[in-house]
C-alpha cells in the first residue's frame, strides 16, 4: 500500500510517497498556497491521493521542544480533520520537530545552492517525516 507523508507549512505542502512494499520514502513535490489556505492544500492533496491510489497520510505535527502544541500544531491538526473527513483514510501524526533543519543539513552537506535549498526542503522534510513512520512501523 503507498503512504503519502505532508510536511504542512503556512504556505507550502512538501509531500512525499512510499513505494507499494512501505519501505522507502521518495520526494514528490511542494504544493505552494496562499497563506493559511488550508481548503487548497486539501485540494491538491486529494488530486495526488487519487493519482497515486494512497491508503494512509502521514502528517508531521510541529511540536515545541518542550512537548507542547502551539499554533501551528493545532493548524496541523485541523489539517488532520479535514482529510479524514474528506477522504475516509487513516491520517497518522509524527513529530516532525527538527525535520526542517534536518533537511537543510542534507542539501548543505550535498552542496545545493541557497536557491535549490529553499525550494526543496519542504518535500525533503516531508521525506524524513514518512521514513521515519515507515522505519518505526517497518513490517520486516
Amino acid at each position: 500500500m503507498k503512504i503519502l507523508g505532508l510536511d504542512l507549512g503556512s504556505k507550502t505542502l512538501g509531500m512525499a510517497i512510499s513505494d507499494y512494499l512501505e519501505i522507502i520514502a521518495n520526494p514528490i513535490g511542494t504544493i505552494r498556497f496562499p497563506e493559511n489556505d488550508l481548503n487548497t492544500a486539501l485540494e491538491e492533496t486529494i488530486k495526488v491521493v487519487r493519482e497515486n491510489d494512497v491508503k494512509k497520510i502521514v502528517l508531521g505535527l510541529p511540536k515545541h521542544m518542550n512537548n507542547d502544541i502551539g499554533i501551528q500544531a493545532e493548524y496541523c491538526l485541523e489539517f488532520k480533520k479535514m482529510l479524514e473527513k474528506e477522504l475516509g483514510l487513516e491520517v497518522a501524526m509524527i513529530d516532525e520537530r527538527l525535520t526542517s533543519q534536518m533537511a537543510e543539513r542534507v542539501m548543505i552537506k550535498a552542496d545545493i545552492s541557497r536557491s535549490k535549498r529553499k525550494k526543496n526542503v519542504d518535500k525533503l522534510a516531508a521525506t524524513i517525516i514518512l521514513q521515519t513512520y515507515l522505519d518505526i512501523h517497518s513490517k520486516r
